[in-house]
C-alpha cells in the first residue's frame, strides 16, 4: 500500500514538473507579445525577441510591475476598476485622451468625483509624484495605455519631467 502511494505521488510530482517546465510561456513573453500585438501595424514585422529588448517593450514590462504594485488594488487586474469607487482604465477618455491630464492625475492625485461612461466614481486617488520617478510614471502609463484593450501612444519620462513641479 505504501509503495503504491509513493509511486502515485511521484507520478503526480513528475507530471506537475513537466507541465510547469513545458507548459505556457513565461509572464515576460506573454506581456511582450500582448504589447507587441496592441501596438503592431500591418507592415510591422518585429519579432517578440526584438520587442522584448526594445525600449517600448521594456517600458511596458516595467510598467506592468509598477501597475501591480501601486494600481492593481484599486483598478483591478483587468483594469475594470470598482463600481462607484475607482474608475475603469479600459477605453476611457482619461486614459486614451490628453496625456498631460493623465500624467498630472498620477503625479498629483485626483480627488473629484468623475463620470465615466455614465457611472460616477468618487474614491480619491493619491498622487504618486513623490514616490515614483519620472521613468516609473512613464512606464506605468505606457502599460495602462496599451493594456485592457487600450491602444495609445507611449508616455516618455521627458513628458513626465516637463510636468513635474
Amino acid at each position: 500500500m505504501k509503495k503504491t502511494m509513493i509511486v502515485s505521488v511521484s507520478l503526480v510530482a513528475a507530471t506537475a514538473i513537466f507541465f510547469l517546465s513545458c507548459g505556457s510561456p513565461s509572464t515576460a513573453e506573454t506581456l511582450t507579445s500582448t504589447y507587441e500585438a496592441s501596438t503592431a501595424t500591418p507592415q510591422d514585422s518585429t519579432s517578440i525577441t526584438e520587442a522584448s529588448t526594445s525600449t517600448a517593450g521594456a517600458s511596458f514590462l516595467k510598467g506592468e510591475k509598477t501597475y501591480t504594485q501601486y494600481c492593481l488594488p484599486c483598478h483591478q487586474a483587468d483594469g475594470s476598476g470598482v463600481a462607484q469607487l475607482n474608475p475603469p482604465l479600459k477605453n476611457t477618455e482619461y486614459v486614451l485622451g490628453d496625456e498631460t491630464r493623465l500624467i498630472g492625475i498620477v503625479m498629483n492625485g485626483f480627488s473629484e468625483g468623475v463620470e465615466i461612461n455614465g457611472d460616477t466614481y468618487t474614491n480619491p486617488m493619491p498622487g504618486f509624484g513623490a514616490s515614483l520617478k519620472d521613468e516609473e510614471i512613464a512606464d506605468v502609463l505606457t502599460y495602462v495605455r496599451n493594456s485592457f484593450g487600450n491602444k495609445a501612444s507611449e508616455i516618455s519620462a521627458e513628458q513626465v519631467k516637463a510636468l513635474r513641479k
